[in-house]
């Protein structure tokens, strides 16, 4: 890595080369210019592959269509029944499997990028699981609304990334501790959720089950919307903190010698990250190992120096559209929630990552 300074016009202007790219920045507003070719690539590979997916996704079900007609439906060209059963039936859960895909990778990249360590994802640090806390309360307390529990999953998630963040915090956070930290508070926060089940009436301790499963069944255009309108703001602030989170990952002295201020950034950072973990908490309940995988496989197709948010929401779409189709077609005609199926891959991978992090270490 090389660095280069200079001023102009009382202005402080630089340059970062990491070798394959580079970062051009002003003191005055952090501007970023980067334009990464290989990243490009790779977020194009990754739509077209989603978009395949997507278009398999459509067309197969108790209803078969073929994949033309599939495409057909989307343009309004198909007839009323093959329309009916794409746009309306099965069209707002592969949107919504990809925008909540979306939101996972980019909280992932947020929190490994933070921590600097490929573990760092919310769902190893638990703050999906208190995102899940929150929603719980609220099923169990008050019988709440599809609204209700999205804004105690939401509250649920910062509250838990604000225990987390005080608990690590010493003379600023660092990443490893922030991770051990957030693993001891997810263990806490997974023995109470347990508590409150069993606590609870049957009826409603079955619903909470399930949903907490992770699933994306009988997802309506009616709970699409605003999941895409938060997805959307929350992605937006996420890419103007971009980069000060590249920064961040020279280190605090280097990113305040750039003109960032570390900790009020980081929180910046921390903030959007639990919020798009919580958004996604709230549609669908806790799906695991999207956030943790995507980054990382992204990382090895780019061949980059740093956490990219763009090349790893692509990623995250692709892993979650494409795993609830298996969800869906695997042990057809009964359809699994989408987070057993995450589990199951996420596992896999998670002891590949701590065996290749322990080869590295020795």
């Amino acid at each position: 890595m090389t660095m280069q300074i200079d001023r102009v016009g009382g202005r402080t202007n630089g340059t970062v080369d990491f070798g394959r790219s580079h970062f051009i920045w002003r003191r005055t507003d952090l501007a970023s210019t980067r334009v990464p070719v290989r990243s490009v690539v790779v977020c194009g590979v990754l739509a077209l592959v989603a978009f395949g997916v997507t278009l398999i996704s459509l067309s197969t079900g108790d209803f078969d269509v073929s994949v033309a007609e599939a495409a057909r439906a989307l343009f309004g060209t198909a007839s009323s029944q093959v329309e009916l059963v794409v746009t309306q039936w099965r069209l707002p859960r592969v949107l919504l499997a990809l925008v909540l895909g979306g939101a996972l990778g980019v909280s992932g990249a947020i929190f490994q990028s933070i921590t600097r360590n490929p573990l760092g994802s919310p769902d190893i640090i638990g703050f999906n699981v208190g995102a899940y806390t929150g929603a719980i309360a609220v099923i169990m307390l008050l019988r709440g609304n599809y609204l209700q529990i999205a804004g105690g999953a939401l509250a649920g998630g910062l509250l838990t990334a604000f225990a987390v963040y005080l608990l690590a915090f010493k003379k600023g956070v660092q990443g490893f501790r922030l991770i051990i930290v957030g693993i001891a508070v997810s263990a806490l926060l997974g023995s109470v959720n347990t508590w409150m089940l069993i606590k609870a009436d049957l009826m409603w301790a079955m619903s909470a089950a399930v949903w907490g499963a992770g699933s994306l069944n009988e997802t309506s255009w009616t709970q699409f919307y605003p999941v895409l309108a938060l997805t959307l703001l929350l992605v937006a602030l996420a890419l103007a903190l971009a980069t000060r989170m590249q920064l961040l990952e020279m280190g605090d002295d280097a990113a305040r010698s750039l003109g960032v201020r570390a900790e009020p950034a980081r929180v910046s950072l921390v903030v959007v990250g639990v919020a798009l973990t919580a958004v996604a908490t709230a549609a669908a309940g806790p799906i695991a190992f999207v956030s943790l995988a995507a980054p990382q496989l992204v990382r090895r197709l780019t061949k980059g120096a740093g956490i990219e948010l763009l090349p790893s929401a692509f990623m995250g779409m692709v892993l979650l559209v494409a795993s609830d189709l298996i969800a869906q077609r695997a042990f057809a005609p009964a359809q699994l929630p989408v987070g057993v199926v995450t589990v199951s891959l996420g596992g896999i991978y998670l002891v590949w990552l701590l065996a290749r992090e322990a080869r590295r270490r020795k």
